[in-house]
């Protein structure tokens, strides 16, 4: 049975470091029994731009938000996915504003028990991956954070393809061996 991969580009050029990134992992799982679909987060056409604490996803037995937006069929096709992939440029220290409208409205896809302090996520057992770049060597470790600490709270697989000194948009293809690395790491998911 093949594997689905959602990958959420959150950068706003299609043609920057982070489309590169993404283009060279779809290198490295097109030899991969998966199929996959790219979904660039700044073309979406949403109702709310991140979650707008209506916490009605908490009232209805479906998981997702009830925004009916794109946003809520990306948060659909991350339930029927394995490996659910985020990229996204550093923007002052986070994910791009792209990327947060979607990772925000994730909240649908928990039910908790606040009285048991408890929660059940369709999430769970997937693999949770963040590819990101930044300009120079500071601050893709804050960035990692919310990633990494939503996987392990949601009992996901954290893996992540972190890129320092990428230079401005497009200059990440000067980093020596930066492209064979992206496919290798793709590869090693599966």
């Amino acid at each position: 049975m093949k594997k689905k991969v959602i990958i959420i580009s959150g950068s706003p050029k299609r043609d920057g470091n982070t489309g590169l990134l993404i283009n060279w992992f779809l290198e490295g799982l097109s030899v991969k029994e998966c199929e996959f679909e790219v979904i660039a987060a700044g073309s979406l056409s949403l109702k709310s731009f991140g979650c707008c604490a209506c916490r009605i996803c908490q009232e209805r037995e479906a998981y997702g938000c009830v925004l009916d937006d794109d946003a809520s069929l990306v948060l659909k096709r991350m339930i029927d996915s394995d490996l659910i992939v985020m990229a996204t440029p550093l923007y002052f220290f986070s994910a791009s504003a792209q990327i947060k409208a979607v990772f925000d409205r994730m909240f649908s896809l928990y039910k908790w028990d606040n009285r048991n302090n408890t929660f059940i996520t369709p999430l769970s057992g997937k693999t949770f991956v963040l590819i990101a770049s930044a300009y120079e060597d500071v601050g893709l470790g804050v960035l990692e954070s919310p990633f990494k600490l939503t996987a392990e709270y949601s009992n996901m697989s954290y893996r992540s393809f972190l890129v320092p000194d990428a230079g401005v948009s497009g200059q990440i293809k000067n980093i020596p061996g930066i492209k064979e690395k992206t496919i290798s790491f793709a590869k090693s998911l599966f």
